[in-house]
Formats: C-alpha cells, structure tokens, sequence
C-alpha cells in the first residue's frame, strides 16, 4: 500500500468512516500529549519517584516510557497513571530506537544536562510536518555554559559547570523553552529566557518544576525568570487538559452540524479557536472545566492564520482546512508555523475538496458535500482531520496510516462512536491506490 510519504509498507489497521452522521453527546478530554511527554522528562531531574495522573493512553507515553527506561528509569504504565522512579545514577546516553519515533523524546536533553552536565540525545523522529531544528535548544545550553554539537545524529552536549544567562529566543520555540527552562533549574544562579513559549503546556511544566522545589517565575508570560538550586524532589503532578482534543471536538460540532459537550479542558485556553467557530455561525457556551458546540446549519467560512500561542495552533491547521471544505464560502488559511503541513490538502482534493495552495497560503472554497475515497494521513492531526472530512463525505471514506492517530488520541474511535459516528477499525487492502 502507498503512504503519504509514497513510501510502499505493509498492509495496517485502518477506519472505516460513513458520512452523514451528526455528532451529538459528551466527550471527557485526558491530559495533554504535549505536556505528559514532557513532564515525564523532567522526571529525570530528580532521583525518587514522580507521578502523573491524568496521562493519556496514547502510543506516545509508552515509547517516551522506553527513552527513560534506557536512561537507568523504571517506568510504570496503569491506564492515565505514570510512575517514574529515577535512580541516583542515570544513563548519559539517550539513543534508543525509540528515540526515533517520536518528537518529543529530544526534551530529555535539558534535563540530563542540568542533572549530569553530559548528554548524548539522538536526533528525534515524529510527524512529517516540516522541518524542526535544534538550534535554539543549542544555542540556549552554551548560553548556560554548556558546549553542543551534533555528531554521528546525536546531540551531544557536554559542561562543567552550569551558570544563569539572559537567553533571548529568536522565536517563542516550545522545545527550546522546555530544554532551556529544565536545564536552568539545576544551574547556578539566576536564567531569563526572553521570548519564552506560552503555551499552557509550558505552564503545567513550569507547575511541576516548581511543586519538584524549582524556582520560576513568569509562566504564561514572554519572560521566564529561573533562579538555580541546588536539587530538586519528586512529585505527583496531574497532567492539564488536553486543548488540541479539545478543539477537535469542537471542529467536529461544527463541521456535522453536531451539538457535543466537551469536558476536562480550560476553555480559555482555547479562547480563539471557540471565537473562530462562533464566527463560523456556532453557539458555544463556556464552563469552568468545558465547553459546548451547537451547530445548527452549515457553517460559515472564515479565514486562519496558525501563529504561536495565545494565537491559532498550528495542530489545528487541517481541522480549520477540513471545516473550510464544507462550509459555505471561501477561506483562506495561512500557514506561519511549518510548511509542511499543507501536505494534508492533496488528500483533502481527494475527498473532493475545492483547494489549492501557494506558498504559506491555501484558499478553500466550500463544497456542500465531500465525496469517499481512500487516504492517508501524514501525521496527528492530518489524520483526524481526514476522518472529520469522511464524516461530511457520501459513502465510506478509508482513512490509512491510522497509527498516527493512536499517538495522540486515546480511545479515538469509542468516543467517535458514542457521539454518533459510524467509525470503524478494520484490516484490508485499499479499495484503490
């Protein structure tokens, strides 16, 4: 069979999905896959047992489970409970098969070089969306003090002493920021990171370092201020909702003319997103830990534009693409994040969409219906967001490479289920390539 990189693989699972369905109930969101992945690194910087709860149980957490486990770690996995017990010696060495299979195992670099002054990190794997480079997280380690090249594929960093700087980043990079916020905790005297991410992932990181006794200041603001100690205690930290799953409920609401209730995630971390719908012709209403979606109708086309946090998530770019396909008008969706990303609207054109892209841009002229059609997803959220669109196609829409989706949706396919959707798993060839 052919994947989305035209590549030839084997023969996998995929869904099955029959449109026409209107979505309709209530969905619980779990911890973020961008923070638990995270939080389990900075499980490394203290030697005991720390402890998650609200984790997602999602592909990712197990082979981020495998990255600790080679650094001297034991991991144990019970449904949405993590529990990392890292010795008083740990593995420099962070170069695992697993390594490779996903993003976020890179965020281990800072803190095995605030707790051992040495790392050796392979180069990360993770969706094809475009190109991700380390330079910053780099560039922030030398500013600590450290030395860091690449070589052989891994990013090797070496320091004797680790000492606060002013760090300004040319760009509000979350991985940087995690790498050099996790690195300053352990580091003498007192780090500012200018420029710093501010996504809510960030400041549930920033909340954990500060409950293991970190010093930081700022969290949720451009400026980030670490004073260093000397160590750090485990924890037990509960991982803050997950507001990409969040938001992807609330595109389905309004792409099926659905009415769905999500709950477990701060709607005010999704303050644009919820905007962006009610232009689109939504009501929403908001709670303390929810929100709802009702869509009565067709939605009405509107423009995007991905920027970093507090703007339009970039992990919502095909969601915004898929909604654009059927909505009644014409948008335009401008990509500032990663370009590779637009690799998700050929499949689009598949389904029948009416797009075309151009540079940094794509213009979507909505369609009153989708037609099926067998494709594949490219990454996360590309993935999703075929099976959103197969849900506005007549017929059966095979969506392939499902496995991405595994990664960053637990219980993807019972929760589609229960709001309504006729989604299946299934084995099989492609109807056709």
């Amino acid at each position: 069979m052919r994947t989305a990189q035209g590549i030839i693989a084997p023969v996998t699972e995929h869904f099955q999905v029959r449109g026409g369905a209107r979505l309709v109930g209530e969905v619980e969101v779990v911890g973020a896959k961008n923070s638990v992945l995270k939080l389990m690194a900075a499980a490394l910087l203290a030697e005991g047992t720390t402890t998650l709860t609200n984790c997602p149980e999602i592909l990712d957490v197990p082979l981020m489970g495998d990255v600790l486990r080679s650094l001297g770690c034991t991991v144990d996995i019970d449904g949405d409970l993590v529990r990392i017990t890292t010795p008083a010696q740990l593995n420099h060495r962070a170069d695992s098969a697993s390594m490779g299979k996903l993003r976020a195992s890179v965020c281990v670099l800072g803190p095995l070089v605030g707790r051992l002054r040495h790392a050796v990190v392979a180069l990360p794997g993770g969706d094809a969306i475009g190109s991700r480079p380390l330079d910053m997280h780099q560039n922030g380690l030398r500013q600590l003090g450290a030395s860091s090249e690449i070589e052989h594929g891994c990013v090797v960093a070496k320091a004797e002493a680790l000492r606060g700087a002013q760090i300004w980043l040319d760009f509000p990079s979350v991985g940087a920021t995690e790498n050099i916020l996790m690195a300053a905790v352990l580091a003498e005297g007192t780090t500012v990171i200018d420029n710093a991410a501010r996504e809510p992932e960030i400041v549930d990181l920033c909340l954990m370092l500060q409950e293991m006794g970190a010093k930081v200041e700022g969290a949720g603001t451009s400026t980030l201020t670490v004073h260093g100690v000397t160590e750090l205690a485990p924890t037990e930290h509960r991982v803050v909702g997950d507001r990409i799953v969040g938001a992807t409920w609330a595109f389905a609401a309004a792409m099926t003319g659905g009415d769905i209730t999500v709950k477990g995630v701060n709607p005010h971390h999704l303050d644009l997103v919820l905007e962006k719908l009610r232009t689109a012709g939504a009501e929403i209403t908001t709670f303390d830990d929810g929100f709802r979606v009702v869509q009565d109708g067709r939605a009405t086309s509107v423009d995007f534009m991905t920027l970093p946090y507090p703007g339009f998530a970039t992990d919502l770019q095909p969601f915004a693409i898929a909604l654009s396909a059927v909505a009644d008008g014409t948008s335009m969706i401008t990509e500032n994040l990663f370009e590779a990303r637009f690799r998700f609207v050929e499949e689009m054109i598949r389904l029948g969409a009416d797009a075309r892209t151009d540079g940094h841009h794509a213009v979507v002229r909505g369609v009153p219906r989708l037609s099926s059609a067998p494709v594949w997803a490219s990454d996360i959220r590309a993935g999703v967001g075929l099976v959103l669109a197969g849900l506005c196609a007549d017929g059966v829409t095979e969506v392939w490479d499902v496995f991405h989706i595994d990664r960053g949706y637990p219980k993807f396919v019972e929760n589609m289920q229960r709001l309504g959707a006729d989604v299946r798993r299934v084995l099989g060839e492609p109807t056709r390539a």
